[in-house]
């Protein structure tokens, strides 16, 4: 865990509810599938954001405005800075991935495959993503996996855009392993229908966001434990689903 500033570079809408920041500040050690917790002006607990991107000097954060929080951080102008603790969570594992994973993201769990999807080109993968929302207007971050020579897959549940449906009915494609991330009730349909191993990012409310507090308990095959510090990331076979 590593406590820094950083300022904000730009901070712009880019679907219904949602937003996109980039941050500057040091990114040293921040890995795909990790999350940032922001420190916002006149909030007593800070805000966990999934890390969308980073690159040496730079972090990108996808958010959505759910409540106060993530209200103020809309209004945040660049310039602002912002306390942030980076490298929380472990994660996700690239090595068992086989060569053609398939990436599995729902709202606001798409942000964190975006980083994942360039560590797995990176090492010679080819990954697909399905991009799964309510409608036409949530949609986004489409063309940005396409940027990166991907399959791309976007369902809508009320039929505006792309394949009508969930996630679930665009899974039926090869593919050697899986990631997935997004609300439980996703995750749990993506675990029933999945055919091969794979992990899971899980959202759960946190409080500190490193462990201490025990807030984000959830339940393993193997007991308890905590989102926030032994997981987002956890393996298929590790959950009681």
């Amino acid at each position: 865990m590593f406590d820094g500033r950083f300022e904000i570079v730009s901070n712009r809408k880019i679907a219904k509810n949602t937003f996109e920041m980039v941050l500057s500040g040091d990114t040293e050690g921040i890995r795909p599938g990790q999350f940032v917790n922001l420190k916002l002006e006149g909030f007593y607990l800070r805000r966990p954001i999934s890390v969308c991107d980073f690159a040496p000097g730079r972090l990108t954060l996808v958010y959505k405005v759910v409540g106060h929080g993530t209200a103020c951080m809309a209004e945040l102008a660049p310039g602002a800075v912002i306390d942030t603790l980076t490298g929380l969570g472990n994660g996700y594992d690239t090595a068992p991935s086989g060569d053609k994973p398939l990436l599995i993201g729902g709202g606001a769990g798409v942000p964190p495959l975006y980083a994942l999807a360039k560590a797995l080109l990176a090492e010679g993968k080819k990954p697909a993503v399905i991009l799964g929302f309510n409608a036409r207007d949530e949609v986004f971050y489409e063309e940005e996996f396409k940027s990166l020579g991907m399959e791309v897959y976007v369902t809508t549940a009320d039929g505006s855009y792309g394949i009508k449906g969930f996630v679930t009915d665009a899974m039926d494609r090869p593919y050697t392993y899986f990631y997935a991330c997004g609300p439980e009730p996703m995750l749990r349909a993506v675990y029933a229908k999945t055919v091969t191993s794979g992990q899971f990012s899980l959202e759960e409310r946190m409080g500190c966001g490193f462990g201490a507090c025990m807030g984000c308990t959830c339940k393993t095959k193997t007991g308890h434990k905590r989102v926030c510090k032994d997981g987002p990331v956890f393996m298929k076979e590790e959950l009681p689903w």
